[in-house]
This record gives structure tokens, C-alpha cells and sequence, in this order.
């Protein structure tokens, strides 16, 4: 049961490396930080989620800095969450005591998360309490690349060597003799109380720990008042909202689609990529997803964002930064040995300028749910919107990067021509619904002939399934099951139940699991094979609900949640082989797979269409 009291378990790295599944997330909407069954906080960037990694011993266990606050000789441990917040407790039994350590990124008293103003503080919280026994504690804090510190008033201030613009401060109730490494003996209610600051710098305040972390609690449990949501699986769907809204920058309405980079999939390979950034695919999906369990203002703040960004730009990027600029050009960081010596280690992203053809149905699919959210569509923002209706006509039939950002050769792909149909036909909806100036016949009569294509060019009648190219065959593609979700060929058209079938046995890795596409059949230009793609999965749920198969989904649903981790937390991939997460984590698409499943199966159970 997520959020409730687990049970302690050792604390067993993999070659030396948290496994992912003990690791905990928690944010303030601005920037996050991923802490350690063994109270090592291991990946934190500031000010942002894009910025240079103050702490990423993810990557590199020895150069990549951590901030580890625990006692020594942990035989083991436990985590949770307190319910419905972003605040993490991690309890470590040593042979002599059992501390806890309560962990968050402290928000501003009286924050409103439904608001898109700053609730960040600036301020990671860390409060050990010892509940039994005594416990001899370090404090060891080590930022990537390393750092000078000078006692301050009230603490150090720090200057790590590779944020020269950062100011960085630690507090402590008590003294921080040591420097950057400190040693305490400490007894049955003993507390200490530690804050590390950058940007701005709160040396002079009062130093409240469990004040600021009862603030913060208070402040998730008033936004997660707004969940809407009984079904299937609802405890894992309340922590998936938590996790996404972790996930958003609550300013801009951006969602990363992972807080992290470089973890690779599957381990041992290069397939190592930096998912800080915000894919405008992601939006309608998201969007989709927290509308429906209560969060408008979060969709709306996000469309409001893709719109935004698109203005700005003058051109569809697939992704941007949070902030809405230009992603990085991709570079090898050879200074870190990458997450269980999975090198290289990757900043910025090559994909971001491919040709992907999706986009186009992707941000008009965003505009057409604004517009019918009651957002004003101004005729500047109309005029690049229809611009991109005709450009999804004009080169639906030419070659692109598919959703995949392959990196070989490029082809027609079936899932970027259905969504040049999907731009098409919201581009008619919003001209008709609001009166707006288009081609709106010629729009019409071109989804029409790109839905056709797609039903008969994509079709392989000897394999008895759609492909993943049009006209030229291709293989299998998990992509195809998206088809129904955006609203392109209905789940219970016969080809679409053959695909479903053909996609769940071609592209099977045992249970209920699925590879996106096989690599003998359609090589991607990148070495090595991966993981079972988890969104994908559920993509096959919505399928079998919507085909009335309400029992096989279901079973499905529940195998999947099973896999999240003992805090509710799921990655971009599962080791079929070994079960254990790989790729980024925890990832944006998995938990709106979570969200949009439980609806639609819940839906579905009560007979609402």
C-alpha cells in the first residue's frame, strides 16, 4: 500500500549504486532531488531541474558529490511518504538505534500549488530524529566537483567549483566543526535540525526544521484536496498525481519528463539520455490525465505553456526547456562513469532538433483542449496554428524521426502521419467551433485521406497487423496502440484488434510487459538493445478496455502498479530479465500511464463512455 508503513529491508547498492528502486523523489516545483534508502541524497540540480547537478553521485558514486546524512552500520531501512505530500521519511536500524530522517524540499508557508506563483524556498530540509538507541551520525556533504567552505554566521557558506553562481549555505542546529564532514554521537530523542540554501540565502533566520516541513506537508495536502479520482488502484494514482506534480514547474506549468540524466536502458549500454527537458508530446497526454482526476488549473497552466513556447519559437520544437528556450546541444560529460559504470554520460539532448511530424498534431491537439477550456485563441496564435495544419498536410507522406527520436535513417512513420491527422482534424474543430478563418474543407478532406492510408497502407495483411511505416512495411510498433488514445482509428475497429493482438505477441517480454519495437526488425542507429517500455503496457490496457475486454485489463492494470516501487514510484523501463528499473527515473509517462489506465478502466466498469 503506498504511503502506508512498509517494511525495513537491507539497504543492498548494485555495484556500489542505489538501485533505483530505493530511491525517494521530492521537489518544490522548481527543481528535485532524489534521496537514498541510506539517507544519501544523490541527485539534486539547482536553482532548476536543467541546471549543473549540485549532488549526482547517481552517475558516479565517487566524483559525482552527495549529501549523505546517516548513521553507521545500517543493517536496514524503510521509506514511505507522509500521505498525499512530497515529504519523505526514511527510517535506518542500525545494531544500536533506529534513526529517522525526514526529508523535503521546503515550500513557502501558506504556498498555493494550484497557483503559478514561486512556492520554492530554495531550501533542501533535512530533520534526524533518533527513536531508539543511540547512533553515531555523519554528515557529509560533497557537491560534484568539489567545493570551499568558510564558517558563516549561523553555519558554512559553501562555493562548489562548478556553480560559480550559485551561493550555497548549510545550517545546523548543531555545530559544523568539521566543515563539509561532521561526526555526532547521538542518543533516544536527540534531533537534529539541517538546511542547505542557494540563491537566496536565509543565514540569519530562524532555524525551524519541523516547522518548515510541517508547513510544506500542509501545503501538498491542501492542493491534493482537489483529487478526483475512486477506481482501481487509487492509493497508486494519489502518488502518481504527487509524482507528476513533483515532475512540474509550477511557474512556468512545464512538466520535465524525468528530473534526471544519463540512466541508462538497460545498464551497461549508451542508450543514456538527459530527460530534463519538457517533450510537447507529452503535453496532451498529461493534460489529458490530471484534467481528468480534478487538476485543471495544472492542465491549463501547462497548454498555456505549449502555446506559449510555440509563440516564442516561430517553429515546433519537440521539446524545450522548462523555461520554454531551446533545449542544449547534446555533449559527452567524460568526467563521470555514468550510473553502474553505464558511460557516457550525456547533458543536453541531440533529439531536439529532428524532424519529428508528430508535433504538429501535438501542439494543436493542446490548442483545441484550450480552446475548449475556455482559453482565447488570438488570431497571431490562430495563424501560426493553421500554419502547422498546413504543414502536417504538406509532408505527411515524407520521412521524419518517428516518436522513438530514432537515429538512423528516417521513414514514413505511421504514428507521425496519424498525428498530422489528429492537426488536421482539431485544426477543422477549432476553425468551425470558433469561427476562425482556414481551409477548413481541404483540412477535412486530407485527415480523411491520411485515416484511410493509415487503415490500408499501414496494414500488413500477411502479418494480419498495422506496421510502423506506411507503404513500406516495417515492423511492429508499440506506437500503434497510442492510435485509439488520440482518437485516430477506434480500439474495436478490426484492425486495430489484430494489432492489439499482433503488438502484444511480437513485441511481448513476459509479463505484461512490452519492448517498443524489435531492433532486428527496426534498427535505430543506436547500438545494443533495451528494456520493456512501460507507458507501452499501459497503452495495451486502454486497448483492451476500449475492445470491452474489461477482465484481461484489469488484470493487466494491477500487474503494472505492482511493479512500482515500495514509494509508489515507476521508471521509463523494466528488466524483463530481472524485473529492476532502468532508464530515467522515476519518468513523467509512466505515472500518466497509471492515472489515464485507472480512468478509463474505472470508466469502463461503470458503463460511462
Amino acid at each position: 500500500m503506498v504511503d502506508a508503513e512498509p517494511a525495513f529491508r537491507p539497504v543492498r547498492p548494485r555495484d556500489g549504486f542505489p538501485a533505483l528502486e530505493d530511491l525517494g523523489l521530492i521537489g518544490d516545483g522548481a527543481t528535485a532531488a532524489l534521496v537514498g534508502l541510506d539517507g544519501g541524497v544523490v541527485w539534486l540540480c539547482v536553482p532548476g531541474f536543467d541546471a549543473e547537478p549540485l549532488f549526482c553521485g547517481l552517475l558516479d558514486r565517487t566524483r559525482g558529490g552527495r549529501f549523505e546524512v546517516a548513521p553507521d552500520g545500517v543493517v536496514e531501512a524503510r521509506q514511505r511518504y507522509l500521505g498525499d505530500t512530497g515529504v519523505l521519511v526514511t527510517e535506518l536500524r542500525t545494531a544500536t538505534g533506529l534513526v529517522r530522517l525526514t526529508d523535503a524540499l521546503a515550500l513557502r508557508s501558506g504556498a498555493d500549488l494550484a497557483d503559478d506563483t514561486p512556492a520554492d524556498r530554495g531550501e533542501l530540509v533535512r530533520l534526524v530524529e533518533v527513536l531508539d538507541g543511540t547512533a553515531e551520525v555523519r554528515v557529509d556533504l560533497e557537491p560534484h566537483g568539489g567545493a570551499i567552505a568558510r564558517a558563516a554566521l549561523g553555519g558554512l557558506e559553501i562555493q562548489a567549483a562548478l556553480l560559480p553562481g550559485v551561493r550555497l549555505h548549510l545550517r545546523s542546529s548543531h555545530p559544523l566543526n568539521g566543515g563539509l564532514r561532521n561526526r555526532y554521537t547521538m542518543r533516544g530523542g536527540d534531533r537534529m535540525e539541517l538546511v542547505l540554501s542557494w540563491g537566496r540565502v536565509h543565514r540569519h533566520h530562524r532555524l525551524d526544521a519541523g516547522e518548515s516541513l510541517e508547513q510544506t506537508a500542509a501545503a501538498w495536502r491542501r492542493w491534493m484536496t482537489g483529487f478526483d479520482y475512486a477506481g482501481p488502484q487509487e492509493a497508486l494514482v494519489r502518488r502518481a498525481a504527487v509524482t507528476l506534480k513533483l515532475c512540474d514547474h509550477w511557474v512556468n506549468g512545464s512538466i520535465v519528463a524525468a528530473p534526471t540524466s544519463s540512466l541508462p536502458a538497460p545498464v551497461g549500454g549508451v542508450r543514456n539520455w538527459d530527460y530534463r527537458y519538457t517533450w510537447i508530446r507529452d503535453a496532451a497526454f498529461a493534460v489529458f490525465a490530471m484534467r481528468r482526476i480534478g487538476f485543471g488549473g495544472e492542465a491549463d497552466a501547462f497548454l498555456g505553456w505549449v502555446l506559449d513556447a510555440f509563440e516564442q519559437s516561430r517553429r515546433p520544437r519537440i521539446m524545450y526547456t522548462p523555461a520554454g528556450g531551446p533545449v542544449p546541444d547534446e555533449r559527452v560529460d567524460p568526467g563521470l562513469r555514468g550510473y553502474r559504470d553505464s558511460a557516457p554520460v550525456r547533458w543536453g539532448n541531440g533529439a531536439a532538433d529532428q524532424r519529428q511530424h508528430d508535433v504538429y498534431g501535438e501542439i494543436l491537439d493542446c490548442a483545441d483542449q484550450w480552446s475548449r477550456a475556455g482559453g482565447r485563441v488570438e488570431p497571431g496564435l490562430w495563424d501560426g496554428l493553421a500554419g502547422l495544419a498546413d504543414a502536417a498536410a504538406r509532408t505527411w507522406r515524407q520521412p521524419d524521426q518517428g516518436i522513438w527520436e530514432v537515429r538512423s535513417q528516417g521513414h514514413v512513420f505511421t504514428y507521425s502521419a496519424a498525428m498530422c491527422q489528429v492537426a488536421l482534424d482539431r485544426a477543422v474543430a477549432m476553425a468551425e467551433r470558433l469561427d476562425l478563418p482556414g481551409p477548413a474543407p481541404r483540412w477535412r478532406a486530407t485527415a480523411k485521406e491520411i485515416r484511410r492510408a493509415i487503415v490500408e497502407d499501414a496494414w500488413d495483411d500477411r502479418a494480419q497487423t498495422l506496421t510502423e511505416h506506411l507503404g513500406d512495411g516495417g515492423g511492429v510498433d508499440a506506437s500503434l496502440l497510442a492510435l485509439p488514445l488520440r482518437g485516430v482509428i477506434p480500439a474495436d475497429h478490426p484492425r486495430m484488434v489484430a494489432t492489439t493482438k499482433a503488438v502484444a505477441e511480437r513485441l511481448g517480454a513476459g509479463g505484461g510487459l512490452l519492448h517498443r519495437y524489435r531492433h532486428d526488425e527496426s534498427p535505430d542507429g543506436i547500438p545494443g538493445d533495451e528494456g520493456a517500455f512501460l507507458l507501452c503496457s499501459f497503452w495495451l490496457v486502454d486497448n483492451l478496455t476500449g475492445q470491452g475486454r474489461l477482465e484481461e485489463a484489469s488484470a493487466l492494470y494491477a500487474s503494472l502498479c505492482d511493479r512500482a516501487s515500495p514509494l509508489g514510484l515507476l521508471p521509463e523501463q523494466i528488466d524483463p530479465a530481472t524485473g529492476e528499473f532502468a532508464g530515467n527515473f522515476p519518468q513523467a509517462f509512466s505515472h500518466i500511464g497509471v492515472i489515464a489506465s485507472g480512468v478509463n478502466l474505472s470508466r469502463a466498469m461503470a458503463g460511462v463512455s
